[in-house]
């Protein structure tokens, strides 16, 4: 799948092995999924919870990625939905000239 969503699946975040991420934890300040979240996750405490995990290890990268791209899906759904709503008639009167009241 391309995209957004293909690339936060291809987002390089570490390179320790699972193992070593399970006890040495990550690393928020490189993250790049991480970071999206910080914009995408509208729950502070959600956002909170998720770096607290993800930096003791009980989270891993491919977990983070998973969140990040569940938001991201339903972000572009919107779009999708209200593409869906315009009509050639909705698309002719909004790139109609208006007159101006200056």
């Amino acid at each position: 799948r391309g995209g957004a969503v293909g690339g936060v699946r291809e987002a390089v975040v570490s390179t320790q092995s699972t193992g070593e991420h399970r006890k040495l934890g990550g690393d928020t300040s490189v993250d790049v999924p991480y970071h999206y979240l910080r914009f995408f996750e509208p729950d502070d405490d959600r956002l909170a919870e998720i770096k607290r995990d993800y930096e003791s290890g009980a989270l891993l990268s491919g977990e983070i990625k998973k969140i990040l791209i569940d938001h991201l899906q339903a972000y572009v759904k919107e779009f999708q939905d209200r593409r869906a709503n315009v009509t050639p008639e909705l698309l002719d009167k909004f790139l109609s000239r208006h007159p101006m009241d200056i």
